[in-house]
């Protein structure tokens, strides 16, 4: 049987990546993308996510939800992604519409309407969606599967300051939340991430798939390796997201230690680290599976050949 998910989003190359990963896995039933501000604006970012699905081929339905953070104003990575979020290739504006309503309540609803312990969510940018229908409706809290997530980093510090990683940067208040939740959490830091960097034989090999997914995958790796490989001095860029969505389908890919993570919510310095007890030392209890390593080969076996599908 498939595994419900609904994957919460801030698109983003490396999460249109994720989503054409789990759209082409049978093994998933992608009930909704909702859509959050992060690497853009949020009417970009839904809009990117309607974008995505009509690439796929499919017609999961895509939410609109919270465009700001919870305390803070937003921060955005156009740096990184472009001024739309997918630049790389001109893609057609979706004609697939918003669905009705807004994410969170989405996320209520459906949490309610299933039984307890069946939905998994996938957040893949700024946890603003999720932590507002917790605090709006804790009773969905139990009623949640699993958080599999990308963010935070513990020995490769952050990306968008020394201490913080982007995700969890723009809305640590809202990590804070999830992190505190009780749900059971299996993150996806920097520390897996930087491993799963792409490489010019796998961005040809995709171009040369001859589809108008694999020409999508290759333009977005083209242009948002610009700035890894700059910033990084490595040979290739970090897929962040689809880890998350790889993890779901093939969890013997990544090894971890299940540890305490905090979220620091007020210094100035430190915003927005995960601070994660590695190595046990401070007696709190472990609420999430930290994951520290990816068979790299694996996994960009596993994206070829899902791709490959589309």
């Amino acid at each position: 049987m498939s595994r419900k998910i609904i994957i919460d989003t801030d698109p983003g190359q490396d999460d249109a990546v994720a989503i054409l990963l789990a759209l082409a896995s049978p093994e998933l039933e992608v009930l909704a993308l909702t859509a959050v501000a992060g690497n853009v604006p949020l009417a970009l970012t839904q809009k990117n996510a309607r974008t995505i699905v009509e690439l796929s081929g499919h017609r999961t339905p895509v939410y609109a939800g919270c465009d700001a953070p919870l305390k803070r104003k937003l921060v955005t990575a156009e740096y990184v992604h472009g001024k739309t979020g997918l630049d790389g290739i001109p893609l057609p504006d979706p004609t697939q519409p918003l669905s009705e309503g807004h994410a969170v309540d989405y996320l209520i609803d459906t949490l309610r309407a299933h039984a307890p312990g069946t939905i998994t969510l996938c957040p893949l940018g700024p946890l603003t969606n999720i932590a507002t229908a917790f605090q709006r409706a804790p009773d969905i809290i139990p009623r949640v599967a699993e958080i599999v997530l990308m963010g935070g980093g513990c020995f490769e510090g952050g990306n968008v300051t020394p201490a913080a990683e982007f995700n969890i940067y723009v809305d640590p208040e809202a990590a804070d939340i999830v992190f505190k939740s009780g749900v059971p959490l299996v993150v996806m830091p920097l520390d897996v991430t930087h491993k799963a960097l792409t490489s010019r034989p796998w961005v040809e090999g995709m171009r040369r798939l001859g589809t108008p997914v694999g020409q999508a995958v290759a333009s977005w790796t083209d242009f948002f390796e610009r700035f890894d490989t700059a910033k990084y001095g490595s040979e290739g860029a970090p897929l962040h997201d689809p880890c998350v969505i790889a993890y779901l389908l093939e969890p013997a890919l990544f090894t971890g230690r299940h540890i305490n993570v905090e979220i620091e919510t007020g210094s100035e310095l430190t915003l927005g680290m995960t601070v994660a007890d590695w190595w046990r030392v401070t007696g709190r209890e472990p609420n999430a599976m930290f994951m520290g390593g990816v068979d790299r080969d694996g996994f960009y076996r596993l994206l070829t050949e899902r791709l490959g599908r589309l």
